[in-house]
This record gives C-alpha cells, sequence and structure tokens, in this order.
C-alpha cells in the first residue's frame, strides 16, 4: 500500500511565511505535512467508517532545498502493520532530486471515543 501527493512551492509553502526561518524555499513543516498527506492517501480509504488515523510519530532528515515554483512529490509506503499502529517509509523529491526521507507512524482510532477523550479533557478530566 502506498500514496502519493504533489504540490507545486507558491510562497506560502516557503520558510518566511510559515514562520519557520528566512530563506524562500519549502519549509520543513510544510514538506512534513506532504508526507503525513501522502500517508493518508495509502490508507484512509481503507478504513471502516468512524475510523481514521493519527500521526503518533514523524522521523524525517530535510536533505535538499527546493524553490518556488517546483513540484513536489511526496510518497509513503506501508512497511508494518501492528495492531492499530501502521508504519510507512515516508520520502519527498522535487523536480531535480530527493528532498527529504524518513518513517512515519500513524494509529487507527475509532472517531467518537477519541472525542470522547479530547473533551474529558477539556471538561479538566483524564
Amino acid at each position: 500500500m502506498a500514496g502519493t501527493v504533489e504540490l507545486v512551492v507558491g510562497e506560502e509553502h516557503t520558510a518566511p511565511s510559515i514562520g519557520s526561518g528566512k530563506v524562500r524555499v519549502l519549509a520543513t513543516p510544510v514538506m512534513i505535512n506532504l508526507i503525513e498527506a501522502a500517508a493518508l492517501a495509502a490508507i484512509e480509504h481503507l478504513l471502516p467508517g468512524g475510523y481514521q488515523s493519527l500521526g503518533t510519530h514523524l522521523d524525517v532528515r530535510h536533505l535538499a532545498a527546493t524553490p518556488v515554483g517546483m513540484k513536489v512529490r511526496a510518497t509513503a509506503d506501508v512497511t508494518k502493520v501492528d495492531g492499530r499502529t501502521v508504519t510507512f517509509k515516508v520520502s519527498a523529491s522535487d523536480e531535480k532530486e530527493l528532498i527529504g526521507e524518513g518513517t512515519h507512524e500513524r494509529v487507527v482510532v475509532n472517531v467518537a471515543k477519541f472525542d470522547q477523550r479530547v473533551q474529558r479533557k477539556l471538561k479538566g478530566g483524564s
């Protein structure tokens, strides 16, 4: 199972625009967002109604800069399923080279139960 997403880097995707640096290139947090979107594309359509996956761990290196106007493609390949945890090998490339790689984990949750826990937290419970 694999998922892929693409993005043409715009000014809104640069480090200065999102506050993660001063150089006008693809921001690392945007690359991470693309990687998570690729993981979603790989598995979300396979989950039963009322279930979603949530990102729980990300270990990624940002290897190269991508300028405004260049296309980026992120890919997530499922490498392991252990109970509710899904592990991915992830990468991102621009039109010239590999720009990021690593691993990502997501856990599958029942949305209603998860929301109940969040609401309890808001109300001061545990």
